[in-house]
């Protein structure tokens, strides 16, 4: 369970701009991240990839190591939530609210850590255009047939 937490609350807020490693702001984080998608693997092994939503919800896949099947995950709104110059998890049931520090490694990609804990992370890649398609809900063009090609086959 930390570990969905610690990655969801991570990816609630990335930050943007140089290359040089920049611990973030809240407001800064949360800027950049809200309805955009990424890529994450945490420190134990657990991937996923998915969207935070202005809401504070996130909703994505997670694949934990000690399972490997692949599951949707969806946390409800206020799940991540802002406290004075932190971000933060809340999760129904935890006796805790825990809280993370967030360092922009890259323009695409960053690294969420749990607040006094630099042994529990997760790094978080921004999925874009470059990422290759491998699902689609729409039909494929037929290709075009030449008379070239017509022609050639007829013969």
């Amino acid at each position: 369970m930390r570990s969905i937490l610690l990655a969801a609350a991570a990816f609630a807020f990335a930050g943007a701009g140089s290359a040089a490693a920049q611990t973030l702001t809240p407001e800064q984080a949360r800027a950049f991240v809200v309805g955009r998608s990424f890529a994450f693997t945490c420190f134990e092994g657990t991937t996923g990839a998915g969207r935070v939503f202005p809401d504070g919800s996130v909703a994505g896949t997670l694949t934990l190591r000690s399972q490997g099947l692949a599951r949707y995950v969806r946390l409800p709104p206020n799940t991540l939530r802002v406290r004075e110059d932190s971000v933060c998890g809340f999760v129904e049931g935890m006796t805790f609210e825990p809280c993370f520090t967030v360092v922009k490694t890259s323009s695409t990609t960053f690294r969420g850590t749990l607040a006094g804990v630099d042994g529990m992370w997760c790094e978080f890649i921004k999925e874009g255009a470059e990422r290759p398609v491998v699902a689609s809900r729409r039909k494929a063009k037929p290709e075009p047939t030449s008379a070239v090609t017509a022609q050639s086959s007829t013969q």
